[in-house]
């Protein structure tokens, strides 16, 4: 792992392999070792960089809220230090909505760009008034708060076949600094609507979901590819399609970056 000091703030990231550069975003309550079975198969063709967004792995809080745009910056700085220019962007859930945020402010850095389980769509009311009470119940009992998140992650038929995997996700969640989840629920909770980059993007678009994930809705997010450009690829199961899918994900990976 390295580190970088980004507004006083320390940022992890791994750097590995040669070629075009390839930027893994990890989700909520995850950090870069999420990505572990992808980056060796990934990092014999391209330049692979993954990155503790703030509050989670080894990156440090920045302050009581993280926005997208926060992360963002956060992500330019790593990628300014590596001295890269252009990436492929592949963010799961929250690392997203810290993707679409980076390609609205840095445009010219996106070569392409894979949202994992994600949507470009802001919270709905009744999402914000989740994120409150989840805010309340971290502050009140982080542990339990985080078990049951994990576990809602996986489809119901996974949560049986894989719970060994299931419990080794909780335990890397629960190293989580509780002001980084309470940070980045706040930062989640008050995003921009990016539906329109969706149309306006000069770069490929992919959209993965799980047609048993239950944190994103599936019908409501096939509408903000509507009378789109965007591929689409939907695996049956839940919203941790690296675990719930890995092969398909690993071939679904390299032929979305094979033809940018």
């Amino acid at each position: 792992m390295n580190q970088i000091l980004h507004k006083n703030t320390k940022i992890s990231y791994f750097d590995s392999g040669k070629g075009n550069a390839i930027m893994l975003l990890h989700g909520f309550l995850e950090n870069q070792t999420m990505w572990q079975d992808l980056i060796p198969e990934l990092s014999k063709k391209y330049r692979v960089i993954t990155i503790d967004l703030l509050g989670h792995g080894e990156s440090e809080c920045l302050g009581y809220v993280h926005s997208m745009e926060d992360n963002a910056e956060a992500v330019r700085a790593v990628l300014s230090k590596l001295r890269i220019r252009k990436a492929i962007f592949v963010g799961h859930s929250m690392g997203g909505y810290v993707a679409l945020a980076f390609a609205e402010l840095f445009p010219a850095t996106v070569k392409g760009l894979v949202l994992q389980n994600s949507t470009s769509k802001a919270d709905s009311d009744e999402r914000k008034a989740n994120r409150d009470r989840a805010i309340k119940a971290v502050k009140k009992e982080s542990t339990t708060f985080v078990r049951l998140s994990i576990t809602n992650l996986f489809s119901e038929e996974n949560r049986e076949k894989m719970t060994d995997q299931i419990e080794k996700v909780k335990l890397e969640a629960l190293q989580t600094p509780l002001q980084g989840i309470v940070a980045s629920l706040e930062g989640m909770k008050i995003r921009k609507d990016r539906e329109p980059l969706l149309r306006s993007a000069t770069f490929p678009i992919l959209l993965i979901l799980g047609k048993s994930d239950g944190v994103l809705n599936y019908e409501d997010n096939l509408k903000q590819i509507k009378n789109t450009n965007i591929k689409l690829i939907t695996f049956l199961d839940g919203h941790m399609s690296h675990f719930e899918n890995r092969a398909e994900l690993k071939k679904v990976l390299l032929d979305f970056f094979k033809g940018i």
